[in-house]
């Protein structure tokens, strides 16, 4: 098994530009997102499954899923959020566990922003907190995304507090400050999870 450390934070934290740091150190990075983006494209069975559950007023007019519309029925229904986990929880899996086994580097970097919420840490060696003030996080969220404060503070109420995040990481980086000063913080991780990852294989060797 390749040695795997987890990237968590909420939103607006920085995620992305954290991974972006370790993928330019040659470090294969498997997001979660991006996977959860992949296994309902057009033409993968689990968007028909969707549609045919949901009706076409789920698709948008080029055939893709309307995430908007799919983000209300969920919202608004416990019993739907649960068969849609049920119908994605397992393809998302599956697809991360093909590519973490594919992967060439010496550890590989697991971006899964809701680590802490779905009880996922104990499946990583290493688990690496970007952490940032509520502030921070509700100023990006509202710039990338254009949405309301309100909005923002909702989707903070429903993820993991700061202090659960903090309290499952081995390593954090804060990411309070510009893009540019995590590098350095990067560095020195990446230097270190070389050696837990040499260790971790000589182990599995003896």
């Amino acid at each position: 098994m390749v040695y795997t450390v987890a990237l968590t934070g909420g939103i607006g934290s920085g995620k992305s530009t954290i991974a972006d740091n370790f993928s330019r150190l040659g470090i294969t990075v498997v997001d979660a997102d991006v996977i959860a983006r992949q296994v309902v494209e057009p033409g993968q069975p689990a968007l028909r499954i969707i549609s045919d559950h949901f009706g076409d007023e789920i698709l948008l007019p080029d055939g893709t899923l309307n995430r908007r519309a799919l983000r209300a029925k969920i919202f608004s229904s416990a019993e739907e959020k649960k068969w849609l986990n049920a119908l994605l929880h397992p393809l998302i899996h599956q697809r991360t566990q093909a590519e973490i086994n594919q992967a060439l580097s010496p550890y590989i970097l697991w971006v899964v922003p809701l680590l802490i919420e779905n009880n996922l840490q104990q499946k990583a060696d290493r688990v690496l907190v970007v952490d940032v003030s509520p502030e921070v996080q509700i100023a990006r969220t509202i710039a990338r995304d254009k949405v309301s404060r309100e909005h923002v503070l909702q989707i903070l109420a429903a993820q993991a507090t700061r202090e659960a995040r903090l309290s499952a990481a081995d390593d954090v980086i804060n990411n309070d400050g510009a893009p540019d000063k995590v590098a350095a913080h990067v560095d020195r991780l990446h230097r270190q999870y070389l050696e837990l990852a040499a260790q971790a294989a000589q182990q599995d060797n003896e």
